[in-house]
């Protein structure tokens, strides 16, 4: 069923920010209006983020009366809201249907970054998440994921200039939605973010990266590595034993020659299990010669896995062996420790669905 004939079925059924232009344009049309009118609507939506269509002053009181018939605006509401001392804000938002999602607004030196879900939980099973406990409830919509950029920007001082896509679920199973809200994302009538300042992130669906690679937008992949061979990696990533490790280089190989984008492999450090010298060679050999950076990541504690993070000297230690190797190495600034910051804990800890 098309949005139109769902907006037909059903009163103030349709999220006016599930739309991309062409659609909005389709939609003023059976209304009866100038295509104009589309992108004025797409202002108010993406860019000044408002909650209530009358608040649309520019559009005449018929057109909003129509819109409110048959559409709303997909605000969500904001269940718990967690802020640490150094600015990292994490969000609860309870979605129109009753589920809840994560996103975390994180201050840096050069700005504010947005990460957003993309999924209601996760069915990957990495053995360090918390959004995986209880599996996969379903795919959120462009609408949803663009909402978790606006409550940010609505309750923040300073605005998100870029956006990663690394909380809760896995973009690549959700590829459409996630590349219409990174588009969307970029386009001069919403929050015009630069796909340079965009990341997508995946535990490694092979065919989503290929996917990704021939889309013509220098986005920035990044990949959940976090083991340096097969054995290991089918442990922490169930998803290795479907796309190994040799299928995953080769994907993101040909991500970094189609896009002149290098890749990050993120890669968490767990106490005991893949933080031990040998593994950090065998990591620098894996990936000698490819344009890529490796971002260390001490786990978060999540009281279900029971994992720990290593030794401030143990994980000096691996960065130092990968640096000698000649990889481009950078351990991830921690950030929200004190509230819950793996990914799922706050969903999990509010006893939701």
């Amino acid at each position: 069923m098309s949005f139109l004939e769902e907006a037909g079925h059903r009163k103030s059924s349709l999220n006016l920010k599930d739309l991309d232009l062409q659609e909005m344009t389709q939609l003023v049309r059976t209304l009866n209006q100038p295509d104009y009118r589309a992108r004025q609507i797409m202002e108010w939506l993406f860019r000044h983020g408002v909650t209530d269509l009358a608040a649309m002053s520019n559009l005449p009181l018929s057109l909003r009366q129509q819109l409110a018939e048959i559409a709303h605006p997909g605000v969500a509401e904001v269940v718990a809201r967690w802020q640490a001392a150094d600015g990292t804000t994490k969000y609860l938002l309870r979605l129109s249907d009753g589920e809840t999602v994560e996103c975390v607004y994180m201050l840096y030196s050069y700005g504010a970054t947005a990460c957003v879900s993309s999924q209601v939980g996760c069915r990957m099973g990495c053995l360090f998440c918390a959004s995986t406990i209880g599996g996969k409830v379903r795919d959120l919509t462009c609408g949803e994921m663009y909402e978790q950029v606006l409550v940010m920007n609505r309750d923040q001082k300073k605005k998100v200039n870029r956006v990663v896509v690394m909380g809760i679920g896995e973009p690549l199973e959700n590829y459409d939605e996630t590349l219409k809200f990174i588009r969307l994302l970029h386009e001069p009538y919403a929050l015009n973010i630069g796909y340079r300042r965009i990341t997508i992130s995946t535990c490694g669906l092979v065919p989503g990266i290929k996917r990704l690679a021939r889309e013509g937008i220098p986005l920035t992949l990044a990949v959940s590595l976090h083991a340096p061979n097969d054995e290991l990696r089918n442990k922490i990533m169930p998803i290795n034993r479907q796309y190994p490790l040799d299928q995953l280089l080769a994907a993101c190989r040909e991500y970094t020659e189609m896009t002149h984008r290098r890749v990050t492999f993120e890669y968490v450090l767990i106490k005991g299990l893949n933080d031990s010298p040998e593994c950090a060679r065998e990591l620098a050999g894996l990936l000698r010669g490819m344009l890529c950076h490796v971002n260390l990541i001490p786990v978060n504690y999540v009281p279900e896995r029971g994992l720990e993070k290593p030794e401030p000297r143990v994980i000096a230690a691996f960065q130092r062996l990968l640096d000698e190797a000649g990889i481009s190495v950078t351990l991830r600034r921690e950030l929200g420790s004190e509230i819950m910051a793996a990914c799922g804990q706050l969903r999990r800890s509010q006893n939701t669905r």
